[in-house]
């Protein structure tokens, strides 16, 4: 089974920077709305998100998921 932990990625790395979903919402262009759902896993970001945010937080896409 696959566990998706992108959740956990975007809240970490969100916070060890001190950014607010705001500030966060701002750099990707989303709201703070859209940040919160998804470390809420209201909701995942849209695929085209991955490559972005795995540069950005200096990792590999398939580090958003964990196998079990």
């Amino acid at each position: 089974m696959t566990v998706i932990i992108i959740d956990q990625k975007i809240r970490d790395y969100r916070k060890s920077h001190k950014l607010t979903q705001e500030a966060f919402g701002a750099l990707l262009g989303i709201s703070p709305q859209a940040v919160s759902k998804w470390e809420r896993l209201e909701c995942y970001p849209d695929i085209t998100f991955l490559p972005v945010l795995a540069k950005m937080f200096g990792c590999s896409v398939d580090d958003f998921f964990v196998g079990r």
